[in-house]
C-alpha cells in the first residue's frame, strides 16, 4: 500500500513539473514575441507596436534575456523536483 502511494506521488510530481515547464516556456515565448516585434519596428517594418524606440526595444531585449534565464532555471528546478 505504501509503495502504491509513492508511485502515485511520483506521477503527480512528474505531471506538475511538466505543466510548470510548459507554462514557463509560454512566458518565454510571449516575451520573445515582443522583442522580435520591436526589432522589426526599429528596422522600419510596419508592426502594431506603438512608437517603439531603439532604447525601448533594447529594454524588451534585456527583459526577455533575463526572464528567459530565470525561467530556464525554474524549468531545471521543477524538472529535478518532478523526477524525485
Amino acid at each position: 500500500m505504501a509503495e502504491e502511494r509513492k508511485i502515485s506521488m511520483s506521477e503527480v510530481r512528474k505531471t506538475i513539473s511538466t505543466s510548470l515547464a510548459a507554462a514557463f516556456g509560454f512566458v518565454i515565448a510571449l516575451l520573445w514575441n515582443n522583442v522580435v516585434t520591436g526589432g522589426l519596428k526599429v528596422a522600419g517594418v510596419d508592426t502594431t507596436f506603438a512608437n517603439i524606440t531603439p532604447i525601448g526595444w533594447a529594454s524588451y531585449l534585456v527583459t526577455a534575456l533575463v526572464l528567459t534565464i530565470v525561467m530556464i532555471l525554474f524549468i531545471i528546478l521543477v524538472g529535478r523536483w518532478g523526477s524525485k
